[in-house]
């Protein structure tokens, strides 16, 4: 991001709110940069690994139009980081910069390595059963995941109104720096899926319990979340 990075004076409350924070966006570049602009705005001074962060708790993004192919993104986001998490949802490997814990590729795709394409079974389940509410999966693996702990942990799919949802847990997303890069390819696994049910891509749908920005970005975001000024 070559952007020219500006401190911007921000108000932080005492402590996270406990109330769920809703927000809505027509597209994921948007409610990357609005969301962070909440946080700066309104989060919290936290902590995450001993971190200092500013942290909303209980943010719900609604994304109307998800696409892989967001331009916003593509135009303000950092390219490589955007490649590294595409790899990450797709290529099956072990992640160096994680502690060699697996990729999400490994946990959608080939579960706890035993050969379960979790992805090509919600497909057959909606297949059979458009009506079906618990086509839900989850990228969690207990038994080996005891010192990383995937941020995105459940994804559930399902066609409420004739188009494809995807509704996403994660337990924090770091808007600062990666979580655009999980919206693009969250994104990409939905129209995916749709794509094989021979249906529209409908809403993206978020739920952080710990939606937060790093303090390393904060003058960074205060400069990029003046973007959403010219396009909302």
């Amino acid at each position: 991001m070559e952007v020219n990075t500006v401190e911007t004076p921000l108000r932080i409350p005492d402590s996270v709110s406990p109330v769920t924070i809703a927000l809505e966006s027509p597209t994921l570049g948007e409610g990357w940069l609005r969301t962070s602009r909440t946080i700066l705005e309104e989060g919290a001074l936290e902590r995450y690994d001993g971190q200092v962060t500013r942290e909303l708790a209980h943010v719900t993004l609604t994304v109307e139009r998800p696409s892989s192919d967001d331009a916003l993104i593509a135009e303000l986001g950092d390219a490589e980081w955007l490649a590294w998490m595409h790899e990450n949802f797709f290529v099956q490997k072990d992640v160096p910069e994680l502690g060699d814990a697996k990729s999400y590729a490994v946990r959608l795709f080939n579960y706890a390595g035993a050969g379960l394409d979790q992805i090509a079974w919600v497909v057959a389940r909606l297949h059979t059963d458009r009506a079906c509410r618990s086509a839900t999966v989850t990228t969690f693996q207990p038994l080996t995941d005891t010192s990383y702990i995937p941020c995105v942990s459940l994804l559930d799919f399902w066609i409420p109104d004739g188009a494809l949802e995807l509704v996403v847990y994660a337990h924090s997303l770091d808007f600062g720096k990666k979580a655009y890069g999980n919206l693009v390819e969250l994104a990409r696994v939905q129209e995916h899926v749709a794509h094989e049910l021979g249906v529209p891509v409908g809403r993206l749908l978020v739920h952080a319990k710990s939606a937060h920005v790093y303090e390393p970005e904060w003058a960074l975001m205060g400069r990029l979340v003046d973007v959403v000024e010219s396009v909302a």
